[in-house]
């Protein structure tokens, strides 16, 4: 999902640093509330690590595990948008310095879709009337958050000063669904491993797998 370094002019990477910094301001004050900062900084944390695991370059994007759907059931909305913002940012603090020319960019590349996805199924999943937690709504929703992920990349490809041929950009998207599609059954399973320890304080308080109606 990262977009190469150069590509993008810099008047719409600014434009794009400005609109991911205000998403995250949209939602700053929640981490006033008791132990969001927490699992925001545990979110950044765990989506750093699965980033750096694997990264590989196709056409004009990379494919990496995000873990985006782990990390949005597991510690909740905010900390997962805040915590992929935050990771990002000390992703290329720590490895890459050029990557802050795009953080905006690839920040947004993961942001947007997760409010889609939350939007849309996520919400349906966690609460007092929550669907019951089964691999099939997993899959659902790493299927909607993939496919924000390829129509991101594919707009920044649209503006870019050098756009990528059609046919590089669906061979990205190509590469990358058994990517997702192995997420999903990791999600699943992790969710369903942490759901045995649910009632420890600990795994209640850092994370939101209580919210979710798992049988």
């Amino acid at each position: 999902m990262h977009i190469e370094i150069g590509i993008v002019e810099p008047l719409r990477t600014n434009a794009a640093h400005v609109a991911a910094a205000g998403l995250m301001a949209t939602q700053a004050r929640q981490l006033l509330r008791p132990f969001v900062l927490a699992k925001t900084l545990l979110a950044g944390a765990v989506f750093s690590i699965l980033m750096q695991i694997w990264h590989q370059p196709v056409g004009p994007s990379e494919l990496h595990i995000i873990g985006a759907t782990g990390v949005y059931l597991i510690f909740g909305f905010v900390p997962a948008l805040l915590g992929f913002g935050v990771g990002l940012f000390l992703q290329a603090l720590l490895f890459e310095q050029r990557d802050l020319l795009h953080w905006g960019i690839n920040s947004l590349s993961l942001m947007l879709p997760l409010v889609a996805m939350h939007m849309t199924f996520g919400k349906r999943l966690s609460g007092d009337l929550a669907e019951r937690f089964t691999l099939a709504r997993v899959f659902r929703l790493d299927v909607t958050y993939y496919a924000g992920v390829v129509a991101m990349v594919g707009f920044w490809l649209l503006i870019s000063n050098q756009p990528a041929p059609l046919a590089d950009w669906a061979r990205w998207a190509a590469y990358y669904l058994p990517v997702f599609a192995a997420e999903a059954v990791m999600t699943f399973c992790t969710v369903k491993l942490l759901a045995l320890a649910g009632n420890r304080e600990t795994i209640a308080n850092l994370t939101n797998v209580r919210r979710l109606h798992i049988a």
